[in-house]
């Protein structure tokens, strides 16, 4: 390598430390605190009046709580009898709204969450809980065609969509209907935080939602981005769904969840990123399938967005600073002509990316404990990520619930989607 050529990569590797080194700081400070709460109207920066609003609420008194009059049917379809599946189903029957069903769905007769589901029905006898079985295929993605299987039993006028491994506070249907109220306002999703069930590659898990995914659809929100949906909560209203073609316009999507909010803005609907926050456990018990989990993530978002699949090369910041260190003592002691305010560029990235991403880790912490319990993980985790991303640039499926899939969106789907639009 000629001496030119050297210097290039060296400013080449300067400059994608110092990105990633303002990358960790701005996660870093979009991560609220875990002790915030949602208590108010506003909602993904924009205010939402419910007075006096004529919708599918009906007319409304200014005195009167709009969330009161309007149904809620929660849509969870379930898959085996997870480690605490029962107590985040209880959840979801201890809500305040006064008007909701529960509809759990399963494809199998002999599924184990079946009888997860009757203990549940014993418990809240008073509750509008419904068990769907129901061993119909509709498509590829077998989520989705429990999904659509489950449909039909809906009864209200919201729908609300939220994976099994989900636990909610008392106020959360009240929380995620109420952006709703705005007939500008096509879904509605929730972050969340991971909690590690059952040992360590579960703990290592829990930081790759808590400190990489979560951070990242924040920063993304704060620079105007609103093209997401998780499966952690979708709400919308039963009109809306249908407008889009119904589940079955997701049958053959990998990414159910983001598309249909992505069907739901190509309707012109605005998508809400709610204050809410909700739990999800982290159960995979081996690194294996912890790796097949987070590979699967990161394919899925190389799938729906190639250019942002790219950009993430700069969001993994132990790798970076290791670099940037190598880099400056390099610089600095091997490079007899290296330009002083290279070293000074190279020393500043390095010490400004550690002290942001022990930030981060600070702020993702919900407790101190956590905070010093995981804080040797942080490397590995980063570290892993990076791995992982490199080798989720390649390859055309994934492995799902024990289904292969292809990664990408069918043409077909595409051209059903289109026709349903039309």
């Amino acid at each position: 390598m000629t001496a030119h050529a050297l210097i290039v990569c060296q400013w080449l590797l300067l400059a994608g430390c110092i990105s990633a080194s303002i990358y960790t700081v701005a996660a870093a400070l979009a991560m609220p605190f875990f002790t915030a709460r949602h208590k108010s109207n506003h909602h993904g920066g924009r205010t939402v009046n419910h007075p006096h609003r004529r919708s599918l609420w009906g007319a409304l008194d200014a005195s009167a709580d709009p969330f009161a009059q309007v149904g809620v049917s929660v849509l969870k379809p379930l898959c085996g009898a997870e480690p605490r599946l029962y107590e985040n189903l209880r959840t979801f029957c201890e809500q305040r709204h006064q008007h909701f069903q529960l509809v759990l769905g399963v494809s199998s007769p002999h599924d184990p969450a079946i009888a997860v589901v009757r203990r549940l029905q014993a418990a809240y006898p008073t509750r509008d809980i419904e068990l769907a079985i129901d061993t119909r295929v509709h498509g590829s993605n077998l989520k989705v065609s429990n999904l659509i299987n489950m449909a039909a039993r809906a009864r209200h006028e919201v729908i609300v969509i939220a994976d099994s491994d989900i636990a909610v506070d008392a106020d959360y249907l009240d929380s995620v209907a109420a952006p709703l109220a705005d007939p500008g306002v096509g879904v509605v999703t929730c972050l969340y935080v991971a909690r590690g069930v059952g040992g360590f590659w579960p703990r290592v898990g829990a930081l790759f939602i808590n400190e990489w995914f979560a951070p990242s659809v924040r920063v993304a929100h704060a620079m105007g981005s609103r093209r997401f949906g998780f499966g952690a909560t979708l709400a919308l209203r039963r009109e809306t769904l249908e407008r889009i073609g119904g589940f079955d316009a997701l049958k053959n999507c990998l990414a159910d969840d983001y598309w249909l909010a992505e069907h739901v803005r190509e309707l012109g609907l605005q998508t809400v990123l709610s204050r809410v926050m909700v739990a999800t456990d982290v159960i995979e018990p081996t690194f294996a399938a912890l790796w097949q989990r987070e590979t699967r993530w990161l394919r899925t978002i190389r799938s729906v967005n190639p250019p942002g699949f790219v950009s993430l090369l700069i969001t993994f910041p132990t790798p970076w600073l290791l670099t940037s260190g190598w880099l400056t003592v390099s610089l600095a002691t091997r490079s007899a002509h290296a330009p002083l305010a290279a070293v000074i560029a190279g020393a500043s990235a390095t010490a400004l990316c550690v002290g942001a991403r022990l930030l981060l880790h600070l702020r993702a912490a919900r407790r101190s404990r956590t905070f010093w319990r995981d804080l040797p993980l942080v490397p590995l985790r980063d570290t892993l990520l990076a791995l992982q991303w490199l080798v989720s640039a390649f390859g055309s499926h994934v492995v799902w619930r024990g289904a292969r899939m292809q990664v990408g969106r069918p043409a077909a789907e595409r051209s059903g989607q289109l026709d349903s639009l039309t």
